[in-house]
Order: structure tokens, then sequence, then C-alpha cells
């Protein structure tokens, strides 16, 4: 990138530059992470993926009145109107988002509809899901009677945190916390119900939340293959780990190869590397409806 902007802060996928004290730029690049590790490959086209699944359920929930979301743009003309020079800059065409900045509240907002991943682990192991009690005679990839709420702390590094939800309260006060757990379970709603006419299943997803001039929205991703885990609904089997619309089969990938979870990453194969492309291109189509090709950038 050529445009000079100040930069905030570059995390595993994203960068984050400023505009001015109200509006903020973020780029979702190829990066690949797992277990809290950026691998040293990328993964062509995720990050537009990232950014057009981002956009197109920001979209829906706006039409359906499904709460409120930092996102004002990603059309490259209408950034380039904020951002003299953008237009040039076509590597960032698909991958970019013009959002208002954010008071951020610490909380990863998970809500889980089936049980799956540490959440599978805990309840085999304690009968519990983040330390709340959890129904009896569950197996791996069952139905909750409905969809749980499961927050956990925002580490600065390391490994996040699972809370239940006084310590959630504790951390954020009362009135916040409803606040994300009912847009986070409206959400996961609405992103349940699109993905079962397309036949997928939305197994769990990860939301974050900030306030904008004292209203709260929705902030970063929503409901994408680095955020979720989308399973095609006719492969899904109780007991089984069904194939993945998402990041989880990458993951099961480094588990098979031994690694330990800890940096530096292992190599990943090409062939990895692009089945995981594969991937996130379909999650995309299959949710939209349209190629990915017709998203910007392509």
């Amino acid at each position: 990138m050529t445009l000079t902007l100040s930069h905030v802060y570059s995390g595993k996928v994203r960068d984050v530059y400023a505009l001015d004290d109200e509006r903020l730029l973020m780029v979702a690049s190829d990066r690949l992470s797992a277990f809290d590790v950026v691998m040293g490959e990328t993964v062509p086209g995720k990050g537009r993926v990232l950014t057009g699944l981002t956009d197109y359920w920001v979209g829906l929930a706006r039409a359906v009145g499904v709460g409120e979301s930092a996102l004002l743009t990603c059309d490259p003309a209408a950034i380039e109107a904020a951002v003299p020079g953008f237009a040039a800059e076509t590597e960032l065409y698909g991958r970019t988002m013009l959002v208002r900045a954010a008071e951020m509240v610490p909380l990863e907002c998970i809500v889980r509809g089936r049980l799956f991943g540490q959440a599978f682990e805990e309840y085999r192991r304690e009968g519990t899901i983040h330390h709340m009690p959890a129904p009896a005679g569950l197996d791996l990839c069952d139905p909750f009677p409905e969809p749980l709420f499961t927050p956990s702390t925002k580490a600065a590094s390391g490994h996040d945190e699972n809370v239940d939800h006084a310590r959630a309260i504790d951390l954020v006060g009362e009135r916040t916390f409803l606040a994300v757990r009912d847009a986070a379970l409206a959400l996961f709603a609405l992103g349940a119900a699109r993905l079962a006419e397309v036949g997928v299943v939305l197994c769990d997803t990860k939301f974050e939340f900030g306030y904008v001039e004292g209203r709260l929205v929705v902030c970063d991703e929503v409901m994408t293959p680095d955020s979720s885990r989308l399973w095609p609904a006719e492969a899904v089997v109780p007991g089984r780990v069904p194939p993945s619309l998402d990041k989880q089969p990458f993951r099961d990938w480094l588990d098979a190869i031994g690694w330990d979870h800890t940096p530096p990453p292992p190599p990943v194969p090409l062939e990895v590397v692009d089945a995981t492309a594969e991937r996130y291109a379909e999650a995309y189509e299959r949710v939209t409806g349209r190629p990915l090709s017709d998203w910007y950038g392509g």
C-alpha cells in the first residue's frame, strides 16, 4: 500500500488505519492463523471472502432491522471519496472496510448452536460449557435446545479465557452484558436461518461489539469462515466430525501432523493452502449466491 495513513494496529489477519477520530480503514489480509499463531503462507482470496461475507451479513441485518454495524462501506469508489488515492490501490479492493471507530466491549461474544470444539471437550470432562451447567446426554455435533451465549475474554496476547455469565457481568457490567448477549443471539438466529436456506449449518460463531455515540454496534467480521464453523447440512452426523466450509479442517491438519500450537508454525504444503482457499470461496458463494469473482477486486 502506497497510501500514507496512520497505522493503528495489526492483528493476526487485519491491519487497521485511522483516517480521523471517527473513522478507520480495516484491511483484511490473506494471512492464515490457527491456535493464535500466524502461518508463514497466505491463502489467496481469503481477505476478500472475509470482507465480502461481512458486508453481506451487515446488509442483511440492516434490511431486517437486526442491530447496527460499525461498517460504512466496502465500495472502492466510496472509500476513494473518504481516502483520496485509494482508487489506485487495486490490491486493496474487496479487502477493505471503511468503518466507524468504536469503543470496544472487552468480550468475545460467542454463540453456540451445536456442541463442538472446546465446548465439547469441557462438556465431556466436566458436564459444563464455559463453566456453566449444560443439558445432559448430548453428543458431538448435537444441537442445543436453544443457542447458548458463551463469552470469553479478549486477551491482548495469548489465548482468550472462556468465562461464565457472572464473570462477564463483572467485566463489562450487567447493562452491557445483556445488550451484547441479546444482539449476538439475534444475529446468530438471522445467520442460522439464512444458512439453513442454502443447506449450511451454523455450528457456532463469534462476534465483537462496541459503542458508537452511545449505540451498540457489531464490529470487525461477521459470520465468516474465520469466525464461524459452517457445515454442509447433508454431512452432519451426531458423534462424527463433519466436513467444514471454514478453518476447522486446517486446524485438524495441524493436529494431525503433531504440531504443538506454539511458534514457529510448520510449513504448509501448497495443496493444503489451495484446499483452504477453495473452502473459503465456496462458503462465500453458497451464502451469498454469487461467485466470488463478482465481489470487489475480482
